[in-house]
């Protein structure tokens, strides 16, 4: 199968480089593409993917640029896209600031490569106090813990968390949802998650860590609670 591996990246010229060094050296070449999406940052984020792709040929690196911000969900929807019309079959979605491990990509995709699920979630929740013990802030913890409970019960899943980025999909599975009618902002994550419990896709949990990078303090916690919740809550009215 082909594996395709998604680098969201914005404004992390200074994280990219040790991010894709990362990437474990026996799994490289099971990975068919990286795709580097830099979200038209304004720092130096394409020039150092550029120069890691001359450096590192072990990479399979491709770099863009957006020419417009698309946002954290926009910038997602165009590499999906871009991964479905290549024919890959299985996609990784990484962070390009570090925020996510990329020595666990191998155990990201093998349950999808396995046949026993069509997405994988990395959940910071699945093994108590170690998210609190990877530096999430106390409040953040009650608040992913408060939105996810209410969440499972809108939805009648029973996920440990709603909220991480660290995503694995079956190229088949995207391919079956409309993915880019969702928001072009961080909720995109909850409504992907609905439209994949709503085509009844078989979602898988792991355990990652936690490590707390720049990217989250994009984001206005009360403005990401609230549309989270209404989308939730729609999808239920309408399910």
């Amino acid at each position: 199968m082909k594996i395709g591996v998604l680098v969201v990246a914005y404004e992390a010229s200074a994280t990219l480089e040790a991010v894709l060094a990362r990437i474990p050296p026996d799994f490289r070449d099971r990975i068919t593409t990286i795709l580097v999406c830099d979200d038209a940052s304004t720092d130096d984020t394409y020039q150092v993917g550029m120069r890691v792709k001359a450096s590192r040929p072990d990479l399979p690196l491709e770099v863009i640029r957006r020419p417009v911000n698309l946002g954290y969900g926009g910038n997602q929807k165009a590499g999906y896209r871009w991964m479905i019309d290549h024919e890959l079959d299985v996609v990784v979605l990484l962070h390009g600031d570090g925020q996510y491990a990329p020595e666990h990509l191998e155990r990201m995709v093998a349950p999808i490569l396995a046949g026993d699920a069509d997405v994988v979630f990395g959940s910071r929740m699945l093994e108590r106090g170690a998210a609190l013990r990877g530096g999430m802030p106390k409040y953040k913890y009650v608040g992913n813990k408060i939105l996810t409970f209410m969440q499972n019960r809108l939805a009648g899943v029973a996920l440990s968390e709603w909220h991480s980025g660290y995503r694995a999909y079956s190229v088949a599975a995207l391919s079956g949802v409309g993915f880019e009618l969702n928001s072009d902002y961080y909720d995109f994550d909850t409504q992907i998650i609905l439209q994949m419990i709503a085509t009844s896709q078989r979602i898988v949990e792991i355990p990652i860590p936690t490590f707390y990078g720049d990217e989250l303090s994009r984001v206005n916690g009360i403005r990401y609670g609230w549309r989270i919740l209404k989308h939730t809550l729609r999808w239920r009215r309408s399910s």
